[in-house]
């Protein structure tokens, strides 16, 4: 059984409307970038033995599905396979879909930082659309969410159990570290995106003591 990802056009849907459009785009010629997409991964692909391949099918592209470009993998190479996506498709304007988790990752309006997702793993980028969506979906048995910019710059989240969050930020030594807790999703994920735009916020932190 495979993991499946879907390349989609920035911007050309949301969360809401992304199975309407895979849906209209179903019989249309293939969109000459998701060939360019597609060669480059079936290039990377057949460069590698076989034992270490990452395309859970023999080849991807080449189908008459417009705009959107569908990559399957092992589940063992999830995270790759994800990655190479990120790498390949946001310089070309592209959004990863992941349907298994209903996840549109579409780099509009994103903050270029290191995200951590207890769950998922690695993240180029942030968005409000997303940090919105995984704080409140944090669950065991890795329920964090970590955003980096530096070394000893970073803000997290850490959700314990149903009680609510603990939020710790750190501005580039241990002298400046802080904290607080809170039982809002909303607020924190208000307080993560507040910290990766640079916007101020009003919340009460406490600083942490090593």
């Amino acid at each position: 059984m495979n993991y499946d990802l879907l390349l989609v056009p920035s911007g050309a849907a949301t969360i809401a409307d992304v199975d309407d459009y895979l849906g209209a785009q179903q019989g249309l010629a293939e969109a000459p970038v998701v060939a360019e997409i597609a060669a480059e991964l079936n290039k990377r692909n057949a460069e590698l033995p076989e034992a270490d391949t990452f395309l859970g099918t023999e080849s991807v592209g080449g189908a008459p599905t417009g705009a959107v470009l569908h990559v399957s993998c092992p589940y063992d190479a999830i995270g790759f396979v994800r990655n190479l996506l990120f790498e390949l498709a946001t310089p070309r304007g592209y959004a990863v879909y992941d349907p298994q988790l209903a996840w549109l990752i579409d780099p509009t309006d994103r903050v270029d930082v290191t995200v951590t997702h207890g769950g998922a793993g690695e993240f180029p980028y942030l968005t409000k659309t997303l940090v919105e969506q995984w704080v409140p979906e944090l669950a065991e048995p890795s329920p964090f969410l970590i955003a980096e910019r530096g070394p000893e710059q970073y803000i997290q989240t850490y959700r314990a159990g149903d009680d609510g969050y603990i939020v710790e930020y750190r501005d580039g030594s241990a002298k400046r570290h802080f904290r607080l807790e809170t039982t809002d999703p909303a607020q924190v994920a208000e307080l993560i995106w507040a910290w990766a735009t640079g916007a101020p916020n009003t919340a009460t932190w406490t600083r942490v003591k090593f």
